[in-house]
Parts: C-alpha cells; sequence; structure tokens
C-alpha cells in the first residue's frame, strides 16, 4: 500500500476557510481502519506538514477552501502540476523565503518540502469554492459547511477506484 497524508489546511477563524480543517476531522474517522492513511489538521501555517512529510509518504492530499471561480460549494479534485523550486529563485528573494520559516503557508510548505527532497511526487489539492472568507468569523457557510459529505465521498470514491483503501 502507498502511504497516503490527507493535510486539511485553513483558518478556523475566517469562516469558510476552514473547510480543510473540518475535513480533516471528519475524514479522521473513515479511515481509522487503515494504517496507511494519516489525517492531520495543517491550519495556516505549513512548517508541520513539512515535518510529517520527513516520515516518507507517496501521496499528499491538500483539503482547502479555494477561490476558482466556480459556485460556492463545487468541489474540486486536481492534481498539482508543479511545485516552484526555491533553486530557482533569485539570491535575494531565496533569503526573504527562508527568513521565517514559522509563517510558512502551505504552498511555501512544498517548495520547501521540494528543496528537502520529501514531496511526494503525487500532490493532490481537494478544494471546495468558498461562499465567505473575508472577515474574521467563525462558522462556514451553510453551502460549505454542506459540501463536507459530498468532499468525502469523492476522496473515498477515488481511493476505492485507484485501490488506494477500501470503504464499506
Amino acid at each position: 500500500m502507498k502511504n497516503i497524508l490527507v493535510a486539511g489546511v485553513g483558518n478556523e477563524l475566517k469562516q469558510d476557510d476552514a473547510f480543510g480543517i473540518e475535513f480533516a476531522k471528519k475524514f479522521r474517522d473513515s479511515v481509522s481502519h487503515l494504517d496507511h492513511i494519516m489525517v492531520m489538521e495543517v491550519g495556516i501555517g505549513g512548517i508541520h506538514l513539512v515535518q510529517e512529510l520527513h516520515a516518507g509518504y507517496d501521496i499528499l492530499i491538500l483539503v482547502d477552501a479555494v477561490a476558482w471561480g466556480k459556485e460556492a460549494g463545487h468541489i474540486y479534485f486536481r492534481e498539482m502540476e508543479e511545485v516552484s523550486d526555491i533553486e530557482e529563485m533569485p539570491v535575494f528573494e531565496k533569503r526573504t523565503f527562508l527568513a521565517d520559516m514559522h509563517y510558512t503557508n502551505p504552498i511555501r510548505a512544498l517548495m520547501l518540502a521540494k528543496a528537502l527532497k520529501v514531496l511526494p511526487n503525487a500532490v493532490y489539492i481537494l478544494g471546495c469554492e468558498a461562499a465567505e472568507h473575508d472577515d474574521f468569523a467563525v462558522g462556514m457557510s451553510e453551502v460549505v459547511e454542506d459540501a463536507l459529505p459530498k468532499a468525502m465521498s469523492l476522496l473515498q470514491n477515488w481511493l476505492n477506484m485507484k485501490k488506494l483503501a477500501t470503504f464499506e
């Protein structure tokens, strides 16, 4: 079996941006019987994502709220085409990038993981089109809350189809 990391990204204090975190909390129970799938809440940082990737995963699935232009609640599942390479940055930009890794967002974390050679070859994004994410407020919109079971089903079906996991 391939080792899989499902990482919920987001900020629980910014409405629909909590989608990835809430997904991780719910999805963890559905894979608790599977030793090869790890589910973690990344939050808005990312450095602990890089630390976890050192454990060696074949597949990384980031779950996050997105603003990609479809109607709120739309679920996307896409393979990431490429992660930028830190080595290709100009020296000043590279120094700025590496200056303080405490505030690393997930994309920057992926870049660091790539530089450290711990980024899996297969990286996917499971995204949900956000409705409310501009203000600091607790609680997701109803449409995004309703998308959680759809996103869980989509990922379970994909894992089944790829023969990476079995769900009852």
